[in-house]
């Protein structure tokens, strides 16, 4: 699903990763694609419905944070397609953790104590609880890898004021609270996430996606302690298993590192394990939507909806 469409009054397309972003003067239109990257790398083979679980899992998680903080969602014309307020980016991502795993840990693990500003006491281990969530921040790349950075450093390379950072972090511990606190009615623990602001009217806004697999790590609660005291990995619900796999396969996003064949059988598993999610997540039925023809589906019911909104 790499099509790009050309809509009426459009006045600009960006490719990312997985979303392609039409502007609409001070509006946006993303439809989220069926791209799956991993080490900031586009896989090269798309997985079915994977782009619909992502925006109906954003769609969810955004109405359910519009009270801590208001975010740039309007309407979802389609499964795939989301219609909102274009902000102005804030170039960093506020990345929140809870547990060491993912790459807090291959950093920890690797021998290093301090991650982004964040000192980290000896004796940790993998999968283990934080005394109190961390923010790790990373600076947002528009090709190639995000880079860690300290809050420290984000305000003495002038990229947002010490004041705006304040509200950034304030706002992004509550939506992680929120987020927790909903993850826990489903049996789920919230690991870590990210969270992506902008300013409309000098005012800040949830931009993107929040909550997805894409974005957020879960592990499953009742078998947490067991695992971990046993030191054995736990169950969770992420991409974290596809990013496993390509480490198994010798890739990491390094230079000189051969993106590995995914089978149609590891498509189809990532696959169902995003469907797997959306339901853990959200606790509501996935309803497929007709893939056949995707790319009509999609830029018809964009059309009716912009035709209603007019």
């Amino acid at each position: 699903m790499s099509k790009e469409y050309k809509f009426v009054n459009q006045t600009s397309f960006y490719r990312g990763k997985v979303r392609d972003v039409y502007g609409f003067g001070d509006h946006l239109l993303m439809i989220t694609s069926d791209r799956i990257s991993a080490f900031d790398v586009v896989l090269p083979r798309l997985i079915p419905f994977k782009g619909q679980v992502l925006n109906q899992i954003a769609f969810h998680f955004l109405n359910a944070t519009r009270d801590i903080v208001p975010n740039w969602l309007i309407s979802t014309p389609d499964a795939n397609a989301s219609y909102g307020i274009k902000c102005e980016p804030i170039p960093i991502e506020m990345v929140i953790r809870n547990y060491m795993v993912g790459h807090l840990w291959r950093e920890y693990s690797s021998g290093k104590r301090i991650v982004c500003g964040v000192k980290l006491p000896d004796g940790l281990v993998e999968n283990q609880v934080l005394p109190s969530p961390i923010i790790t921040p990373t600076t947002k790349a528009h090709e190639g890898h995000d880079q860690d950075i300290s809050l420290d450093e984000i305000v003495k390379q002038n990229i947002v004021s010490q004041e705006l950072l304040d509200q950034l972090v304030e706002k992004t511990h509550l939506l992680f609270k929120r987020g927790q606190e909903m993850a826990l009615d489903k049996k789920l623990i919230l690991v870590d996430t990210k969270y992506e602001f902008g300013l409309y009217k000098n005012s800040i806004m949830l931009m993107d996606e929040i909550h997805t697999p894409d974005s957020s790590r879960y592990f499953y609660l009742e078998p947490y302690e067991d695992l971990f005291s046993k030191g054995l990995p736990q169950k969770q619900l992420s991409k974290e298993f596809v990013r496993e796999w390509l480490i198994k396969n010798n890739f990491q996003g390094k230079e000189g590192q051969q993106i590995p064949v995914l089978t149609d059988e590891f498509v189809q598993e990532i696959s169902e394990r995003y469907i797997l999610l959306f339901t853990e997540i959200t606790g509501l039925a996935f309803q497929k939507e007709d893939q056949k023809d995707i790319h009509n589906r999609i830029f018809n019911n964009v059309n009716l909806f912009f035709s209603h909104a007019q």
